[in-house]
């Protein structure tokens, strides 16, 4: 009879998840993951097959928890402008906090960035992370051009992903700029959805 594991399998991924968010791939070692996890070396390889696995199991848990975030904003109550501005805003806010202790900033930005050019399966964890993010914003931005909110003569795949660009791209600004720098951002992108006056002659999308 196998012998029953002696630790909670979630808790050492997300102790791993931390760890790679603030090193890196490259830059953690199995001795700092032992440390962060409490295993030894034979139980983590044995367990999880490696470094590598361990580090896309980690990714698996990031879109698990970071995306049903960004979901659950995008789904929330209001207008569809005023939700856009309220997962832009929690970004920034959750990146300049984070900033003051230890920054590390979003860990599928930081996987795209290190790893998914030259690893497939590491890109199509981060992929599916983007992927998914991108189509909660797609319907939020074509509940705006049905309210009016948003203008009509783009269509609604080529909006959410300028939005989704500005929401990544202030993740990656927001370790080197002030908040009234980034909000001033988020401003101008949504004003650039905004649906023009009325008699101004916008066309319906394709």
């Amino acid at each position: 009879m196998a012998r029953p594991r002696q630790f909670d399998e979630e808790r050492v991924i997300g102790a791993a998840m931390d760890t790679f968010w603030r090193h890196g791939y490259e830059g953690t070692s199995t001795r700092d993951l032992c440390d962060s996890t409490g295993l030894g070396p034979s139980s983590l390889y044995n367990t999880f097959g490696g470094k590598r696995q361990l580090y896309l199991r980690a990714l698996e848990r990031y879109h698990d928890t970071a995306t049903a975030e960004q979901m659950e904003i995008l789904a929330g109550p209001g207008p569809a402008g005023r939700r856009l501005r309220a997962l832009m805003v929690h970004a920034v806010d959750t990146d300049l906090a984070a900033a003051e202790a230890d920054p590390h900033g979003c860990f599928a930005i930081n996987a795209a960035i290190e790893a998914a050019a030259h690893d497939p399966d590491v890109k199509q964890v981060v992929r599916r992370t983007f992927d998914r993010v991108e189509g909660a914003i797609r319907t939020v931005v074509a509940a705006g051009q049905g309210a009016g909110e948003f203008r009509t003569d783009i269509d609604t795949r080529t909006l959410a992903r300028q939005v989704q660009s500005a929401y990544y791209g202030l993740r990656v600004l927001s370790r080197a700029q002030d908040r009234r720098t980034l909000l001033s951002t988020i401003r101008a992108t949504l004003t650039t959805l905004s649906a023009p006056p009325e008699g101004a002659g916008a066309t319906a999308a394709p």
